[in-house]
């Protein structure tokens, strides 16, 4: 007979397991309203998910020209073939083997027709990066997200164009059956085309300064008296085609790691001691302060001795000879460092600097690509600050002819060398052609810039520094041009950088053009004769085209 504790256990356990099932089939139950009723629309879109697909249509992207209409960054037309992947996505193929038509979408492949000799200012195109895909350019949302394939502008016009050269893409819906193979197109919406960027590079120019400059570490910029950049170039360089052309990836490995710094953007982001380049700068703010006049006359005797050390000027040094009496256009026709020594104790540090200021020597020119570093212009309290030193009468010789702690990029100084040029106007240099300029008119006496450009069209002449320009006005038919050389020290042992800068024609200049050759010689050696094939060229063309 069944005892009464082993009736109840079992009747526990029957209980227990009826409802078990019982909840089971409640789960049950919920699971199918939810998968039916609740989230029935989700599932069914999915389902219709899986067999259409959107293909992303490329928008040919805009040409970056020349003043002239000249293509220095096109795209050509590269058929590809639609893949669809096993996720549901799609790549786009360059194996076009038993493709239809259908299955073929018009890709665009950037070009670059200059090469390595205008890379720095237009920039190049690269893939986005993981943490750019999806993301919208907040300067363009219209453009839409940017898909894994999207190619961005990196550094230069292309960069900071990109919202005007990069088109907005189309899409085309497609209807695939289970094997992934296209079915039908169910819609399309067309790519929209990017717009064309024009600059005002004057491209036989541009050619005629990068094969110049080939194989001299430094940079060239030459502009209107409007800030319009006409030619732009830093060396070594580098093809922005390798960055589109697959297969490169060795190449741009040993130019990433190349100590001459192929990359690096010595117009705008590098910085160098000025040197005899300063010394328009240094006499202007001499005049401005009434330190001294027209009139004022210095006895160079090729040497100053403060305190048991000897400040001496480039001639004596070289040739052991002296100047004798020079006025402010003799000593910047001469380069007269003992003249600049004399007056820039005149003036002082503070007031140096604040007319360098007055120039844009010490902030950025606004140029319209991104990469511009800011120049240095030292004074007593930086120094103190920053080096917890005192400044000594030395640093303001040295200031007085651009060495020292003054670091200065070649962009600034022509900037402020065009200023001097048109009368006082600062303006903004800039690629776009048409962007209204921008300058600002400066509260400067009109002549003491003219006793100014008078010393540096002396430089050109007869007796100036300038040597390769003393024939220039002959061979270019009465076109006068006012120019300064510089010779700027890197070290006790090293070889100093080498300068030119000049514009022309002097009552009213079409071009301002500035040479930095790093680490090259003397400026007049150097730099000259770069700067005067610039000059031979542009008037010569000049003139052909009138």
């Amino acid at each position: 007979m069944e005892k009464l504790s082993s009736a109840k256990s079992q009747s526990w356990l029957a209980w227990f397991l009826r409802g078990t099932l019982i909840l089971l089939f409640l789960i049950l139950f919920a699971k199918l309203i939810e998968v039916q009723i609740i989230k029935g629309d989700y599932f069914r879109n999915l389902s219709e998910e899986n067999r259409i697909r959107r293909v992303i249509i490329p928008a040919p992207r805009g040409k970056i020209l020349g003043k002239g209409g000249e293509v220095l960054a096109g795209s050509v037309e590269v058929k590809k073939r639609i893949e669809f992947t096993e996720a549901g996505g799609f790549t786009l193929t360059d194996n076009l083997t038993g493709a239809t038509d259908e299955e073929m979408v018009t890709d665009y492949k950037r070009f670059y027709p200059m090469g390595d000799k205008f890379p720095h200012a237009l920039g190049y195109l690269a893939r986005v990066n993981e943490k750019e895909v999806g993301k919208i350019n907040p300067d363009c949302p219209e453009k839409g997200p940017r898909h894994p394939d999207s190619l961005i502008g990196k550094t230069g016009l292309e960069e900071s164009y990109e919202c005007l050269l990069s088109g907005t893409p189309g899409e085309e819906i497609i209807e695939v059956d289970a094997a992934g193979l296209k079915i039908r197109i169910l819609g399309r919406k067309d790519p929209i085309p990017g717009r064309d960027l024009q600059t005002s590079i004057d491209y036989g120019l541009q050619t005629e300064v990068a094969n110049e400059m080939n194989g001299k570490k430094g940079a060239v910029v030459a502009t209107d008296a409007e800030g319009r950049i006409l030619a732009f170039y830093s060396y070594p360089a580098f093809d922005p085609n390798m960055f589109i052309n697959k297969g490169n990836s060795n190449e741009i490995s040993s130019l990433l790691n190349d100590q001459d710094l192929p990359f690096f953007n010595r117009v705008i982001g590098g910085t160098f001691h000025p040197g005899s380049v300063f010394k328009p700068l240094v006499a202007v703010a001499a005049l401005e302060e009434g330190s001294i006049d027209k009139n004022f006359i210095y006895n160079d005797q090729g040497v100053i001795t403060i305190n048991n050390y000897s400040y001496t000027n480039w001639y004596f040094t070289e040739y052991g000879r002296t100047e004798g009496s020079v006025d402010l256009a003799r000593a910047l026709a001469r380069s007269t460092d003992t003249f600049f020594y004399t007056i820039g104790q005149m003036v002082g540090p503070e007031k140096m600097a604040k007319w360098a200021q007055t120039f844009g020597l010490d902030s950025l020119t606004g140029i319209d690509i991104p990469g511009e570093v800011v120049g240095l212009i030292p004074t007593p309290e930086w120094k103190k600050q920053t080096k917890n030193e005192s400044w000594f009468l030395g640093n303001t010789y040295h200031m007085s002819i651009g060495q020292g702690d003054v670091s200065v990029s070649p962009i600034e100084i022509n900037t402020y060398i065009s200023a001097i040029s048109s009368g006082g106007a600062l303006c903004q240099p800039k690629f776009n052609l048409y962007k209204n300029p921008i300058c600002r008119k400066l509260k400067v006496s009109q002549a003491n810039l003219d006793l100014v450009k008078k010393g540096m069209e002396d430089a050109c002449t007869e007796g100036g520094t300038a040597y390769t320009f003393f024939n220039f006005r002959e061979k270019h038919g009465g076109v006068n041009i006012a120019c300064k050389t510089g010779t700027a020290e890197v070290s006790t042992d090293g070889t100093p950088h080498a300068w030119f800068t000049f514009f022309a024609p002097i009552d009213k200049p079409q071009i301002v053009a500035t040479v930095l050759i790093e680490k090259g010689g003397q400026g007049s050696s150097e730099a000259g004769p770069v700067a005067r094939k610039i000059a031979d060229y542009y008037f010569t063309s000049f003139k052909s085209e009138n």
